[in-house]
Order: C-alpha cells, then structure tokens, then sequence
C-alpha cells in the first residue's frame, strides 16, 4: 500500500470512529477529534464545560470504540494519592508487603471533576502524566502503554475546587471547552430520553491502526517557514523576550504588536506548547489526509493548544479578556508563512 493510499485509508477509519461515536454522542465532534488526537500524540486531554454535556459519556464511548482498558476516578476533596496510584498492604499471614496497584494503572484513566482534589493527589498523578511511571514505596512501576489521562472540571462551581498548579496544567496537550448543543442537536438529544448510553458501539480502532496513525504523523513533511509560524506563535505570547530574534522569526514577531495585549498575559507558553503545536498540527494534516503540514492546521489547533498556558493578568479578568480572545487576535495579527 502507497503513502497516499495509506493516508485515505486513516481519513476513512477517523470518520468512521466519528460516525459510531454519533450513535451515542449528539454533536461534540470536536471532543471525539480531541481525543483521537490525543490518543495519537500519547498526551492527555483536559475536558472543561457545565455538567450534562455527555463528557464522561464521550470518554467512555471513546474507550470502546479502541477496545483500550477504561477507569474512572471521581476526584473529591477527601482523595488520597493512595486511592490515584496504589500502596503497600502489609499481610499478616506472610509477614510482607504486597503491591495494590490504584487504578492509575490502565490505558484511559477518566478523571472526572479534576479540579476537586487537594495538590497532594494532584502531585501523585503528575508523576504518572509526565513520566508513565507511578512509585509506589521504594519501587518506580511503568504504566501500559498507551496511557492517556482525561479530566473534566467544571468551570462555573468553585466552592470546594482547587485550581491545577500551571506544571500540570502544561503536561495537559489540548484544553477543549465543551459547549451547550444547539436547539436541533438538543432535540435529538431529548429525543433519546437518556437512553444514548445503552446504545451499543463497535470496537473499530485495534493496537496494530494506532500504531500505524502514529508513524503515519512522523512521516508528515513541515515546511521550515510552517516551523517559524510556530515558534512566532508560541513565543508571542510571552510578554518580555529577553532574547531578540533574529531575520524572520523577528520580524514575524514585532509585527504581531504585541503591547496590545501583552499586559493581559502574565506568563506565556512554554517550549512544550511549540512541540504540541507541531504534534496537533500534524494530526489535522493527517484527518484530512494529507502528508504536508498547512498553515491552516496550525491556526486550528492552536486555541486547543495555547488556551490552558497562558496565565493571564488582572487586567485581563476586570476587562472580560479571555485566553481564546489573545490567541485569536494574536493569530489575526501574525503574517503567514
């Protein structure tokens, strides 16, 4: 089979993962694609919306359709880390310590309503995160490979939450914002009564495709000016450069403006957006079969990308600015390449 042929044949099995996800899940296709994209780039995927908008049920059917290992933790204030990743039972019997791994230990771990637990159980799923591993004692345990953490918070109820600390915030490759149907779609939705999750849904996505996805996006091709586009865009949202850019990458900058709003922006993307900019860009490429980067696959990951790292001023919360606002003027201002 020819790259070409290969590259059509991930594009028919994308939409057929969109199509089955459809029998449960009305609309929030930009949820399915965030996670197949995630799933693709082995990060993880931070859901925020109101309750009822099908988030955990999204999860869930995701991990059916892969045929991956699927666990939910309810995040709630009394959470231990021990109840995250696992401890050490002492057995009378034997006299010994035994291993019970948490349910960490999986492909997809569904972490609902995220944001409840203190930064003690916050720290024990960083490890896991940034590094696939869990330690557990004197003993570090990998993770199976594919792990893949995705969490929901609620934006709009804060009592009793804790806000994620912004190094794990970073380890998160997409945010997607997660918003209400619309009247047609709801409709459906009423229709239904509630009995979407007794729908069956079709295994359709094996190890041996994923994998294949996976070398696929190594083999799309970048431009050096597409590369360029990325890093201005990453580095524009820091408010002082403390380097200055040289050629291009200067001029791409200043013309940006950047005054007009970087005092809304406290602190920038890392480095770490610019690699998921290039990752995420690459699976857009890849959804529409194609073997080549465009400009236009950048802008569109970008929010999803950017909207989780930046940190934002108070200016920012007494003019109503959001992070979505910034990277979109910042993206109207940048000059292609």
């Amino acid at each position: 089979m020819s790259n070409s042929e290969k590259f059509t044949e991930i594009k028919k099995l994308v939409e057929s993962i969109r199509a089955e996800a459809a029998k449960r899940i009305v609309g929030q296709e930009q949820v399915i694609d965030g996670i197949i994209t995630a799933l693709i780039c082995n990060g993880h995927l931070l859901l925020e919306g109101v309750p009822g908008l099908a988030k955990t049920l999204a999860v869930k059917t995701f991990a059916e359709i892969s045929g991956l290992d699927f666990k939910r933790i309810q995040f709630t204030p009394d959470l231990l880390p021990a109840d995250v990743s696992g401890t050490l039972i002492y057995e009378q019997n034997s006299g010994k310590f035994s291993v019970r791994k948490g349910p960490v230990f999986t492909n997809v771990v569904l972490a609902d309503e995220i944001n409840r637990s203190p930064a003690k159980v916050q720290s024990a799923l960083l490890e896991a995160m940034a590094e696939h591993q869990v330690t557990i004692g004197e003993t570090t345990y990998p993770l199976p490979e594919p792990f893949l953490v995705l969490a929901t918070q609620n934006p709009i109820e804060q009592e009793g939450t804790y806000s994620l600390p912004e190094a794990q915030l970073d380890r998160f490759l997409l945010k997607i914002l997660v918003n209400y149907p619309s009247p047609q779609e709801e409709l459906q939705i009423v229709k239904t009564a509630g009995k979407a999750v007794e729908v069956p849904v079709s295994k359709l996505l094996s190890s041996n495709q994923l994998k294949e996805m996976q070398n696929l996006v190594e083999e799309i091709t970048c431009d050096e000016k597409i590369l360029e586009y990325i890093v201005s865009i990453v580095s524009a949202t820091r408010p002082i450069q403390e380097k200055k850019f040289s050629g291009k990458l200067n001029v791409r900058i200043s013309a940006v403006k950047k005054d007009d709003f970087s005092k809304y922006i406290t602190f920038g993307a890392s480095p770490r957006a610019g690699i998921a900019l290039l990752q995420c860009a690459k699976v857009q490429a890849l959804f529409n079969g194609r073997a080549f980067v465009l400009p236009e696959d950048v802008k569109a990951a970008a929010p999803s990308v950017l909207r989780h790292r930046l940190v934002l001023s108070y200016e920012a919360a007494a003019d109503g600015i959001t992070s979505d606002d910034i990277i979109e003027k910042l993206l109207s201002l940048m000059p292609l390449p």
